[in-house]
């Protein structure tokens, strides 16, 4: 049942190198749960070290992704923890259903969705995907425990964005959101500037709002990009494109400054300046880049690191800084998103806060760690928090204190794992499990 096998977070900067069970069956996971507790993971899409063990065992949970169950009068649909939130949202939209909130990727699995409480482009309308959550079935030394938000609050918010430390996630329950069908109405307008961008997310009131940033744009243009504004809505779905894929490990030079700035300017104006209307199917708008599969080969065979931040309202001058940082630095890729994220969060962990989110990815070579670091500490500077999903470089206490609420984790974690069995390499960097 165990196979040992080499495995990397989506950015392929990290990898770890272990045994690793793949069940197809609960009876399966719970026997493993007994005689060797360990963490899970799913597609891994996590870009750095969130569901690396290495060294140690782990549970991939890709084969326990069926559908258990759906109640079309409230809605509520009961899945098993494998099944990617995309096939989720493709099932339910024609049937006037869709999960209310949809990461940047259709792969990213029901369990990791729940541990990293992840957000999609409609924060600010609909809060994080845990608050949407009424159950979750964990696996617990080799037995299966249901945990609900309002009799088993404590437990409930270690677990959703808490990283799978309280146990392997095996089910739950997701409240999902009536939908008019399966498709968007999106329009892309051109913003010319940090302080037009701003103002732009913060007058808009479509449901979902992402904006393209252009990250090695200088001067009068720093901050400028596109802003999507979605809304889904009936129709007839056009001809489905044709996935591509990335079949080799890209060149260095294929994300050298000159390259990169030369993309970026003509994505920038292939949206014409008086803007554009179109429908297309929802996923396509909801996940741009799984239609190139490895998509991440683009970085070469040294991978890549995504640096997310959140800061509040008050503090957006600090995302134009560290803009203006990352620009000198000629470091930035093609891959930069800004959006305005409400309040919402489900767990102690969690990390959304009301304010702006930059996250931008940049090659694994030569001073991408230390611009990052210089970014983590503009992050803390104004208040603000980095994101657990994404993060590969970050340092231990510095993070802590950017969760207020970590010391209710860890004693929720510590009484439901008490042995440590679920600790991953990010926890260990992080050292997210020290009482200190």
């Amino acid at each position: 049942m165990w196979n040992e096998i080499s495995y990397s977070g989506w950015g392929r900067a990290l990898s770890a190198k272990g045994r690793v069970a793949r069940p197809e069956r609960l009876s399966a996971l719970a026997q493993l749960s007994q005689e060797t507790p360990a963490p899970a993971f799913g597609q891994l899409r996590s870009y750095g070290d969130a569901a690396l063990n290495d060294g140690g065992p782990a549970v991939d949970m890709t084969r326990l992704d069926r559908m258990i169950n759906f109640d079309p009068d409230t809605g509520i649909v009961h899945v098993e923890a494998g099944m990617p939130i995309g096939d989720m949202g493709r099932l339910f939209a024609a049937r006037g259903w869709i999960p209310p909130v949809m990461p940047g990727t259709g792969f990213a699995t029901v369990g990791g969705c729940i541990a990293n409480d992840v957000h999609g482009k409609n924060h600010h309308v609909v809060g994080s995907f845990g608050q949407h959550v009424t159950e979750i079935t964990l696996m617990m030394n080799g037995k299966a425990k249901k945990f609900t938000p309002d009799k088993t609050a404590t437990l409930f918010k270690a677990t959703v964005g808490g990283l799978g430390q309280t146990g392997v996630i095996v089910s739950a329950k997701i409240r999902l959101m009536p939908c008019k069908g399966d498709m968007m109405v999106l329009t892309e307008r051109r913003i010319d500037g940090w302080d037009q961008f701003i103002d732009a997310l913060d007058h808009s009131h479509a449901d979902y709002t992402v904006g393209w940033i252009d990250a090695t744009a200088k001067g009068n243009s720093l901050g400028r990009g596109i802003l999507e504004e979605g809304e889904i809505t009936s129709g007839v779905s056009p001809k489905t494109k044709k996935a591509r894929a990335v079949p080799i490990n890209a060149p260095h030079w294929a994300l050298s400054g000159p390259v990169v700035r030369a993309f970026n300017e003509a994505y920038f104006r292939r949206v014409p300046a008086k803007g554009r209307t179109t429908v297309k199917p929802i996923a396509e708008p909801f996940f741009p880049l799984d239609a190139i599969h490895n998509w991440n080969r683009l970085y070469g065979k040294r991978g890549f690191h995504q640096f997310q931040c959140v800061v509040p309202l008050a503090h957006a001058p600090a995302l134009r800084l560290m803009l203006e940082r990352i620009a000198n630095s000629g470091l930035a890729s093609p891959l930069a998103v800004l959006k305005r994220m409400g309040a919402g969060r489900a767990g102690y962990l969690s990390f959304p806060m009301e304010g702006y989110t930059l996250a931008v990815d940049f090659p694994a070579r030569q001073g991408s760690a230390q611009l990052i670091g210089e970014l983590q500490d503009m992050t803390s500077d104004a208040q603000g928090r980095v994101y657990f999903a994404k993060d590969a470089l970050a340092s231990g206490g510095a993070v802590r204190a950017m969760y207020p609420e970590h010391g209710e984790w860890l004693k929720a974690v510590s009484k439901a794992d008490p042995d440590q069995a679920m600790v991953t390499d990010l926890v260990r960097r992080l050292d997210l499990r020290s009482t200190q």
